[in-house]
Parts: C-alpha cells; sequence; structure tokens
C-alpha cells in the first residue's frame, strides 16, 4: 500500500479507510468527537477538477463512511460539509469533505446548529500559516521528499491531537471497515 497525502501532508497513519479513489482519515482538531475527512486520492484543489468518477466515488465513500460514523459515535444526524476554494475557507489544497456526528442533546452546538460552521472555517483557515516543511519521505514517487507536517498553535482553544492519539482512534475506526474490505489495511476495493 503506497502512502497517503492530504496535499503535501503525509496521513497514512490515521487513515482508516480506503478505496480505489478515496479515503478517510481522522482529524487533527476535530470540532465534535467523530469529526473525519473524506478526501479523493488524486490530489486536486477543487470540486470541478475531479472526474465524474471520483465524485461519484468520493461521495458513495462520504455515503459508507457516514453511516457507520453515525452509528459508532451514536448520533442522530450528520454534518457534512466541503469548502470549495479558498474564498470558502478552504485552507488545504486537496478537496476533502467533513463529516461530523450530531446528536439531538449533548452536542457541543446543542440548540445553536448553525455555529458549527463558523468553527468549521475558524478550523480550516488556521491551518495554512501553521504548516511547515518537513524533509520526511512519506512517498518519494509522489513527492520527492517534499511531504508536510502541520505545526499548530499550542495556545488555540482546540488543540491539536498527538498522532498517537489520531492512530489509535484510526486503528478503532478500521475495525468497523474490516468486513467489506475497504479498511486501510483491507483490499482496496471500490466503494459501493
Amino acid at each position: 500500500m503506497s502512502g497517503l497525502l492530504f496535499s503535501t501532508i503525509e496521513v497514512t497513519r490515521q487513515a482508516f479507510y480506503r478505496n480505489a479513489l478515496s479515503y478517510a482519515i481522522v482529524n487533527l482538531k476535530p470540532i465534535v468527537p467523530g469529526h473525519v475527512l473524506v478526501i479523493p486520492t488524486r490530489v486536486v484543489p477543487r470540486i470541478s477538477d475531479l472526474t465524474p468518477n471520483e465524485v461519484s466515488n468520493l461521495f458513495a465513500s462520504v455515503q459508507d463512511i457516514g453511516r457507520v460514523i453515525e452509528r459508532v459515535y451514536k448520533a442522530d444526524a450528520l454534518t457534512i460539509a466541503c469548502q470549495d476554494g479558498t474564498a470558502a475557507g478552504q485552507s488545504i489544497p486537496h478537496v476533502h469533505v467533513h463529516i461530523l456526528p450530531r446528536k439531538f442533546a449533548g452536542d457541543i452546538f446543542e440548540g445553536q446548529n448553525d455555529e458549527i460552521y463558523p468553527a468549521l472555517e475558524k478550523s480550516e483557515s488556521a491551518l495554512p500559516k501553521d504548516l511547515q516543511t518537513s524533509t520526511t519521505v512519506a512517498d518519494a514517487g509522489r513527492r520527492a521528499g517534499q511531504v508536510q507536517t502541520l505545526k499548530v498553535d499550542a495556545d488555540d482553544s482546540r488543540p491539536p491531537r498527538t498522532v498517537e492519539e489520531m492512530v489509535k482512534e484510526a486503528e478503532w475506526l478500521k475495525t468497523f471497515f474490516e468486513s467489506s474490505n475497504t479498511a486501510v489495511d483491507g483490499e482496496s476495493s471500490p466503494s459501493k
């Protein structure tokens, strides 16, 4: 299995789902527990840059992953969002869809559902200035050693999780996809 890049950021260890054209990762700074990203394997900045087959696969993956996330996080609904371009708040120049499990009771945005969108925009807009280049080679064939890691301000109100925390969640989530051969360690098969 080749490494996974989110733009130029190596994310293989935080991935829990993968098929021929898409993959999913746990979030560095989740807005709510279970906040994940679904990403096309091919690095492109905008939805309009994807082929029709890639768009179909991406959103079929969003459906498959959303069903599991809603169930395992005992949610009542999902917020599904895509910031398509920098003017829309997209910070990483690689198409990605956010899936956030939501609850009637106990949701951090309870009674203020629309407040999740400014939180999502803030989450995205804070990232570009915090990227730094690393010389770690994650996928030499793709980026010739120019892989980035995230450097985040420690005073931020939503501190980033450690790699170990993200890997632990990703390993747990993989178990819900193993029977369908779409877990990262399983066979890479197209989504239904």
